[in-house]
């Protein structure tokens, strides 16, 4: 069977080789057998670029590039979990025999197929219509989650998966990731055991290990993963998982090693860099925090894997610096990254958060003033997330340091206190972010006293039989600090005493609109503009 001759013309393709001949070769072969649109590139910062601004039919990535350690399974690892590369993609590696066992355990994953060099034109064609024949197999599924359908799309993953119809291990896959996604965690671990049981795949115990982080069972999620690793030392994705699970524990130091592993092992992966200087600098490692920003911010400051707050982190330790010049260039980036997305609420804040730090390092302290109010006036907004509460510490602990005092600035650190403290190791995030200033630090710690006290004072009612008012106090509370800890413990006393409390529904409807308005970034740390929960997993780009 062939490609039809419309099916061959509407096809984009993109050859990523380093040698010209190869290159060449790969992309006849492609014509020859009637790809209409044939581009390519030969490295693999432009391959990405490509990837990122445009949608392909067919990838061809040859495994090894000339002159750089970042292979080509980097790059479609770095594409996956950045949401950057659609399913109804064909992504082909071609390699040669010394790679080939690498390959071929990736294949079990992400990957459509591989070519072992050399091959002939027929070769490629069979992997090409075997990769086609699948994305066609699977045409339901990829249709449901273009609409954003995932439930729907993870039923017939599940149904795929049981009938063992063709390209079920495949589906299970993206079933599990879809249930975890949904917040089916029982579907989500029933398809993970199964397969773990039948193929012993790494993906699906690792995939169990991230159900327990979810559902909060953070010990059983470190022994899984810590026997993976062992497994597999060179499994990154494991170590993207434990490093959250050590952040939940609040084992931040360990995490902070996690993480450097697991950009060692990828030392081209921006996400991975950046959550290691993320962390490096809440801990106050200002050295390895520059290092790791600076690094990822050179491979790729306009590539969409690239969060900017790396660029506000980096602001910070210039000002501490004194750097005039390396503060300036920090800040000329934010400008043009918030030109290109002007609308980005998000990132005017990132280019206030900079301006104000070049304000001060002026001494243009109206200005610097002014620009802080901005800033806090938006600390009760729905998109105020802990990346910005974090940001607005930072700048206020500077102007202490400083000798610029507001007198309004102890209360908003109260108010972040009180929103973001859901756990020891926010509180410890929070102080870190405030370069631990004494006074800063004594209100952080007092906020979060103040949550558990409001929890404890909640669930007293619950103790005593009034499961009802329990859930109107955590309400209230929740609603009063905008604490996401509070809200979804209200959600989880009405589940457990649904029975004993009469208004349930109409409870339920208020809790879930305080959760979608509050709770986006759940009870965790946030070390990255993606959640952390998705580490490890495969990112599903509709």
């Amino acid at each position: 069977m062939r490609l039809t001759r419309q099916e061959a013309e509407d096809c984009k393709a993109l050859v990523i080789d380093s040698n010209p001949t190869s290159r060449s070769i790969l992309m006849n072969m492609l014509r020859d057998i009637g790809v209409g649109q044939v581009s390519q590139t030969s490295r693999v910062t432009d391959a990405r670029r490509e990837l990122e601004t445009r949608e392909f039919d067919i990838v061809l990535c040859d495994y090894h590039f000339d002159n750089s350690p970042m292979s080509g399974q980097d790059l479609l690892d770095d594409l996956r979990r950045s949401q950057l590369l659609p399913y109804a993609t064909v992504f082909v590696m071609v390699t040669g025999e010394c790679s080939y066992t690498k390959v071929a355990e990736a294949a079990e994953s992400a990957l459509d197929s591989y070519l072992i060099k050399p091959h002939a034109a027929s070769a490629l064609e069979e992997r090409v219509l075997q990769a086609r024949h699948r994305k066609k197999v699977l045409r339901s599924i990829f249709k449901a989650i273009e609409a954003s359908d995932f439930t729907t799309a993870a039923r017939l993953c599940q149904a795929r998966y049981q009938a063992r119809e063709e390209f079920w291990l495949y589906a299970a896959r993206i079933g599990a990731e879809l249930f975890l996604r949904v917040g089916d965690h029982a579907s989500a671990r029933a398809l993970y055991q199964s397969v773990h049981e039948t193929r012993g795949m790494a993906w699906a115990k690792l995939g169990l290990a991230r159900i327990d982080l979810a559902v909060g069972q953070m010990a059983t999620a470190a022994q899984t993963l810590d026997s993976l690793i062992e497994e597999q030392p060179g499994y990154a994705d494991a170590y993207d998982v434990l490093g959250q699970v050590q952040v939940e524990q609040g084992q931040l130091g360990e995490a902070l090693e996690t993480y450097r592993t697991a950009a060692t092992i990828t030392p081209h992966s921006i996400t991975r860099l950046q959550k290691q200087g993320t962390l490096a600098f809440f801990l106050g490692q200002t050295d390895d925090a520059t290092e790791a920003l600076e690094r990822s911010a050179r491979l790729g400051v306009t590539s969409k894997m690239f969060d900017c707050q790396s660029l506000v982190l980096l602001a910070m330790m210039h000002f501490d610096k004194r750097d005039t010049k390396a503060l300036g260039r920090v800040v000329s980036n934010l400008a043009l990254a918030h030109e290109r997305q002007s609308d980005s609420p998000r990132l005017q804040r990132f280019f206030r958060v900079a301006s104000v730090l070049q304000a001060l390092q002026a001494r243009q302290l109206a200005h610097c003033a002014s620009l802080v109010r901005e800033l806090a006036a938006d600390i009760r907004c729905e998109d105020f997330d802990q990346q910005a509460a974090t940001n607005l510490l930072a700048v206020l602990a500077r102007m202490r340091q400083n000798e610029v005092a507001l007198e309004e600035a102890e209360s908003w650190v109260t108010e972040i206190a009180q929103r973001y403290c859901v756990s020891k190791a926010s509180c410890e995030v929070l102080c870190g972010a405030a370069a631990n200033d004494k006074v800063y630090a004594a209100l952080i710690h007092e906020g979060q006293h103040d949550i558990s006290t409001m929890a404890e004072k909640a669930m007293a009612h619950s103790l005593s039989g009034s499961p009802g008012a329990a859930v109107e106090s955590l309400m209230a509370k929740g609603l009063e600090t905008l604490n996401a800890k509070l809200i979804e413990l209200a959600t989880a006393v009405l589940h457990r005493h649904a029975a004993k409390i009469a208004d349930h529904a109409a409870l339920a409807q208020r809790i879930q609109e305080l959760k979608a308005r509050y709770c986006s970034q759940g009870t965790q740390v946030s070390l990255g503009q993606a959640s952390s929960r998705s580490a490890g997993g495969l990112t599903l780009r509709a």
